[in-house]
């Protein structure tokens, strides 16, 4: 197991350079734009797919400065909304999402993450107070009030199951010729529907039968602790029987007090689990893939992708390591 750095951020050489000296090797990126982690600066342009050029140099940036880009996680719902919810144009769009898997394979990229959420990451507030001040997110249903719809129309549960069945036929061939691992990470939060979207990856059933759909090698978790933490499920039996099927392919570690229909994202020391604890039990599942922080409070003096609560985290985690071994 190891530590790394990643989320939100424009891989700057100043940043790089910051990472770096943490001590870390391994980073992940999200390229795309979201309203809740704001920075809006991204390597990549693609409205449609990602260009082998563009991933070549930002693959070959990170790996100028000491670092390996292990993972990217999700394309922009441009890329694929029409797929996830089987309007017209999902044809297009999913040729498209086949080229950039190639191009992310062709680069040397090892994991491309993925979510099933058509309306992305819902919270109630932003600007929650914890601990000395720090500001974080939240989320409570009953503030939500009469959410309208996201789209058009509101959408069954059998309809975004039958759309991504046949998103996974399509896709996890061309992932396996590209040697790319796609990571499926939870629906945040993971509550049964909201504006008229059903959210699927929810429970532990569901990620049992998105993992039993395809028989491959190329096809895992992204184990957010986090949106885990949220659900009412037993985070050690999670644990035990994905990692025991070598299905963990990478860890969001972060927590949040509170489980739904209401909770709030804290500091990794201050959650509804015992972080040493899931160490252990990561470890003793085998698991020997990246951990980064994931949304993590925002500090005092923090810059827009929250540099010093990441840095509390990665210490915090490198510390648990540490005394694991």
């Amino acid at each position: 197991m190891r530590v790394g750095v990643g989320q939100f951020m424009h891989p700057t050489e100043e940043r790089l350079r910051y990472i770096k000296q943490l001590g870390v090797d391994d980073i992940q990126l999200n390229m795309y734009e979201t309203p809740l982690l704001a920075d809006s600066e991204n390597p990549l342009s693609g409205a449609e797919k990602w260009e082998y050029e563009e991933l070549l140099h930002l693959r070959t940036r990170i790996n100028d400065a000491g670092l390996r880009l292990n993972a990217i996680e999700n394309v922009p719902l441009s890329f694929y909304d029409d797929v996830m919810l089987g309007r017209e144009g999902r044809e297009e769009q999913l040729e498209n999402v086949k080229e950039t898997i190639r191009n992310v394979g062709r680069v040397g990229i090892p994991v491309l993450g993925y979510h099933w959420a058509p309306n992305g990451v819902w919270r109630s507030a932003t600007n929650r107070k914890i601990r000395g001040g720090a500001t974080t997110t939240a989320f409570e249903r009953s503030e939500m009030g009469d959410v309208p719809l996201s789209f058009d129309r509101e959408y069954t549960e059998a309809e975004l199951w039958d759309n991504y069945e046949y998103f996974i036929e399509e896709v996890l061939p061309v992932a396996e010729e590209a040697g790319v691992s796609l990571a499926l990470h939870p629906n945040d939060p993971p509550i049964e529907s909201i504006g008229g979207v059903p959210l699927l990856f929810r429970n532990f059933e569901s990620f049992q039968r998105a993992m039993d759909l395809y028989e491959t090698d190329n096809h895992g978790l992204n184990l957010c602790l986090g949106t885990w933490s949220e659900m009412h499920e037993d985070l050690f039996d999670v644990i035990e029987y994905f990692g025991s099927r070598d299905e963990i392919l990478y860890v969001h570690y972060r927590d949040v007090e509170g489980k739904v229909p209401a909770f709030t994202e804290t500091f990794v020391d201050e959650g509804n689990y015992d972080e040493y604890e899931v160490l252990e039990a990561l470890r003793n599942v085998g698991f020997s893939g990246m951990m980064i922080p994931d949304h993590v409070p925002k500090l005092e003096g923090d810059e827009p992708w929250k540099h010093r609560g990441r840095a509390y985290t990665v210490g915090y985690l490198k510390g648990m390591l540490k005394s694991l071994d």
